[in-house]
């Protein structure tokens, strides 16, 4: 019988980084089921049905294990959701550390694989005589400014919003310090610091595993390898759900409305699991999409002041969110439009064929999702590192084009009107659809079972995973 390596993963709370993680954990085991995974859950609060739905889905070789919650009153309260994320590991970690004690107490762990809000684990990695890497469920281009922010720190003075010139990675396109994440536009903030703190700390560990692969990023690829060459870089994407968490999704009347539409007909409207709009700007994209005349599948949650409003919790979700629409708009777009209440399977809708243009915030699953079914994007970016991605989509790839946001997070309807018309009748479009059709050859190319570039980077990781015999 074949011996069974053991790794761990280590998520950071909420959903939208659990199933990178997960999705990871799954791909590899496909390819190599002669290993085994614990995945260890930090969490703040009670468990969602939807973490709980998703985990009983898990093959058998996938063990996952439930911290303790922490108290949401532990925390600093009105943070910024990356501090509590990370606040929620700090607490955590006495947990992780019985977990680990009590796995290897029968066998040896050969890696600990965290997410970057979980670096403070890559020390309990060495303490239990394993290998220790960082899974970045991002771009390689959001990977390389974690990595090089703390020379940044040094030498660039004063914010990097007021910088007219921009931001130089190694193997990237320059981006302006405005399109930089969240957390570095201030730097004498607490979200800047723990920002700073989690670069650092993720420069501890053996390597990287990003959710990317190199026909896609592969100037940044090879730089990052070349500047950063004490460690080891593992492009292992494009990783994503195969199907939405519901076990009925035929029955969705978001997919049999969709049947009904023209081929490459429909736009579809979604922000992610975690993001939200204000009221002002939910108004500003109903009378957008209205004033362009276009058909549109809408993802409507309820509105929230903070763009990462509905990420860990969500105070408004019991609430109807098309009570907050315009006066009349349901009624006036019945004929072109529906609006889905909090929720639907984007794998589904995004590869139906009739299905022609995303406008998204840019998360990376939702690029790499949209990718692999070939339908170009329209960005609409809201926090964390979206606006990197948006200058990755627009600038470099060439397969969306961005919608600009006031400083309250706010477009403007002729706009919004505007730039979906761009995308759905010019020849802009069309040229976006070609483009982003070739990408998605690449991306299955990536993933090809005996020859893709992703697949050969899991078999090293494999390889010296099975052959690791302790620090």
């Amino acid at each position: 019988m074949a011996k069974t390596t053991r790794i761990a993963v280590v998520p950071s709370p909420g959903f939208t980084h659990l199933v990178p993680i997960v999705e990871f954990s799954k791909r590899f085991l496909e390819l190599h089921p002669n290993f085994r995974v614990t995945c260890i859950i930090p969490s703040l609060g009670s468990h969602t049905d939807s973490t709980k739905s998703y985990l009983q889905t898990l093959p058998s070789n996938i063990d996952s294990i439930f911290l303790p919650p922490i108290n949401k009153e532990d925390l600093p309260q009105g943070a910024y959701a990356g501090i509590l994320i990370q606040k929620t590991v700090t607490l955590s970690l006495p947990a992780i550390r019985d977990t680990l004690k009590s796995i290897t107490s029968t066998e040896p762990l050969a890696a600990l694989i965290a997410d970057a809000f979980a670096f403070e684990t890559l020390a309990l990695a060495q303490e239990f005589n394993s290998l220790s890497y960082i899974y970045s469920p991002t771009s390689v281009m959001a990977t390389s400014l974690s990595l090089y922010l703390p020379k940044l720190d040094k030498e660039v003075s004063g914010e990097y919003r007021d910088h007219k010139s921009p931001i130089y990675l190694p193997g990237c396109v320059p981006v302006f310090g405005h399109d930089l994440p969240a957390p570095t536009q201030n730097r004498s903030s607490d979200m800047y610091k723990h920002y700073l703190e989690r670069s650092i700390g993720c420069s501890k560990a053996n390597g990287f595993i990003v959710n990317s692969f190199l026909e896609l990023e592969s100037a940044s690829i090879k730089a990052l390898a070349k500047e950063k060459s004490n460690f080891d870089f593992y492009t292992v994407g494009p990783i994503t759900q195969k199907t939405s968490s519901t076990n009925d999704v035929k029955e969705l009347e978001c997919l049999r409305w969709l049947d009904k539409q023209p081929r490459c007909s429909v736009l579809y409207v979604s922000f992610g699991s975690g993001g939200t709009l204000s009221q002002k700007a939910i108004t500003e994209l109903a009378l957008g999409l209205e004033l362009s005349g276009q058909r549109f599948l809408w993802v409507l949650r309820a509105p929230s002041d903070s763009a990462f409003g509905a990420y860990l919790d969500n105070k408004r979700n019991g609430e109807d969110p098309l009570k907050f629409l315009p006066d009349g708009f349901l009624e006036r777009t019945k004929e072109k439009g529906l609006v889905v209440p909090g929720w639907a399977p984007q794998v589904q809708i995004l590869s139906h064929h009739s299905v022609v243009g995303f406008l998204s915030h840019c998360g990376w699953n939702s690029v790499l999702e949209s990718m692999q079914v070939g339908v170009p994007l329209i960005t609409w970016p809201l926090f964390a590192e979206q606006r990197m991605n948006a200058v990755l989509l627009v600038e470099v790839l060439k397969v969306a084009v961005r919608l600009n946001a006031r400083e309250d997070g706010v477009v403007e309807k002729e706009e919004i009107s505007n730039v979906i018309k761009c995308l759905m009748e010019k020849e802009e479009g069309t040229v976006m659809r070609k483009r982003i059709e070739n990408l998605k050859v690449y991306a299955a190319d990536a993933i090809n079972k005996d020859s893709g570039s992703s697949t050969h980077a899991l078999s090293q990781l494999a390889t010296k995973w099975e052959n690791f015999s302790g620090i």
